[in-house]
């Protein structure tokens, strides 16, 4: 075998960025998250109208697309320990520095928790709060309310109710933000431990059994909270799933592209090898199958069983000019990076992989857009002139800010992470069987 590293081959104290590279992206980053995330927090707090409600969208929009690459972050990690995998020892601190940006999120979360905001996201809080009223029993309160809608609201008060929704708001950031900053402190101890044993891997094994019902917990109640209750009256029992299928993706290929990347600047040589890439590709090839499967198969129930209530969501987005989103996310999430990746060598290709990693985050996005904006038009046009609007001028440009200032913040603290430990693990006991991959 021509690649094979001794410990002779692993530096004392492992590898670390060179902090004076990640200085200037760290300031473009940081200042432009830092200075468009209070503009638009004065914006949410001062505005009105359309555009206000249209941008609340926008950062909503934003904001998951990040937050699902910070849950797949957490999930590989999870997933690393609970397996005991020997091979992603290489590439495991890349893993718990893409999750443990989740908790950092927060920052850019504050916005949804203003009320001008809720208003056009989530219209059901309106509703509760004005059908409500000083009233003990809310249920019994909206199924009396004149306004039929609200029936189906009232079936669902416990768990739509504005008081457990903040709840479940910070339980997110602080049950999985505090998961992924143990497992990655555990990590980081093992780098300085006189003698670091195993001991340190079988405590993180141990809290990755819990750590990752928090995982599931958090990242499908949140995406039931933020994107499946923005109509309250649509429901799927596969959503959590879906979301959950572009996550695992969507997170794989930012690992790829910065195991890639770091290699080209000159680390990671010795123990990141084709090998491991291979892996990594063929991973994301199954959760792109995965990812298909599971959109088909929500997609098939809900057209089989032709419920009213649940063919809502899918009504809406053939409707307009969402139907051609709807029709080139089957080709370009499944079809096209299905055929790219079926090849075996092509995933050793490190030029290949960052131009598939970057069209696996460009249609991923697709499908964030997909699952958030269509309900843009409807809501907006319900709180504002009460005529449901498919498309709100100059909305577009505003996705655009949004998305930009929020994925500016998500490369801030992920090159801060990246800066502030070793790049891999060099003292875990499977670090030379790891660098020595072969599969």
């Amino acid at each position: 075998m021509s690649h094979f590293v001794t410990s002779k081959d692993i530096p004392t104290n492992g590898e670390h960025l060179d902090k004076g590279k990640l200085a200037l992206p760290k300031m473009v980053t940081g200042g432009i998250a830092a200075i468009g995330l209070i503009g638009s927090i004065a914006f949410f707090l001062f505005g009105s109208g359309s555009a206000h409600g249209s941008y609340a969208f926008s950062w909503l929009f934003a904001l998951f697309f990040v937050l699902t690459i910070t849950f797949g972050g957490c999930f590989f990690t999870l997933l690393h320990n609970l397996s005991n995998s020997g091979w992603g020892t290489s590439v495991r601190r890349l893993m718990e520095n893409l999750g443990f940006v989740f908790p950092f999120m927060i920052l850019f979360a504050i916005p949804l928790l203003f009320h001008d905001v809720q208003q056009y996201l989530w219209e059901w809080m309106t509703m509760f709060r004005e059908t409500v009223g000083d009233s003990k029993n809310a249920s019994e309160a909206l199924m009396h309310s004149a306004d039929p809608h609200n029936h189906l609201l009232a079936k669902k008060t416990f768990y739509l109710s504005p008081g457990f929704w903040h709840f479940r708001f910070f339980f997110y950031f602080i049950g999985l933000g505090g998961v992924i900053w143990l497992l990655r402190k555990l990590s980081i101890a093992q780098d300085t431990e006189k003698d670091p044993g195993v001991e340190n891997l079988f405590k993180a094994r141990s809290y990755s059994s819990w750590g990752m019902i928090i995982f599931g917990v958090s990242m499908t109640f949140l995406a039931i909270d933020w994107v499946m209750a923005l109509d309250f009256s649509w429901f799927s029992t596969m959503f959590g799933v879906y979301v959950f299928a572009g996550s695992a993706l969507s997170s794989m290929a930012v690992l790829i592209l910065t195991s890639v990347i770091l290699q080209r600047m000159g680390y990671l040589k010795k123990v990141v090898t084709p090998e491991h890439h291979h892996i990594m590709g063929k991973l994301m090839f199954a959760f792109t199958v995965f990812w298909a499967y599971v959109s088909f198969s929500q997609f098939f129930l809900y057209w089989y069983a032709n419920i009213p209530e649940e063919t809502r969501y899918f009504i809406l987005r053939n409707t307009g000019n969402w139907n051609v989103l709807s029709l080139c996310l089957v080709f370009l999430h499944f079809g096209l990076p299905f055929l790219l990746l079926l090849r075996s060598d092509v995933k050793k290709k490190p030029g290949f992989l960052i131009f598939i990693s970057c069209y696996i985050l460009f249609v991923h996005l697709a499908d964030v857009y997909h699952m958030i904006i269509p309900e843009r038009g409807p809501s907006v046009g319900l709180v504002v002139d009460h005529q449901a609007q498919l498309w709100l001028n100059g909305s577009f440009f505003g996705d655009i800010i949004a998305l930009v200032i929020v994925v500016s913040g998500f490369l801030f603290f992920y090159l801060r992470n990246l800066g502030s430990a070793a790049l891999y693990p060099h003292r875990d006991p499977r670090i030379l069987e790891s660098a020595n991959l072969t599969n």
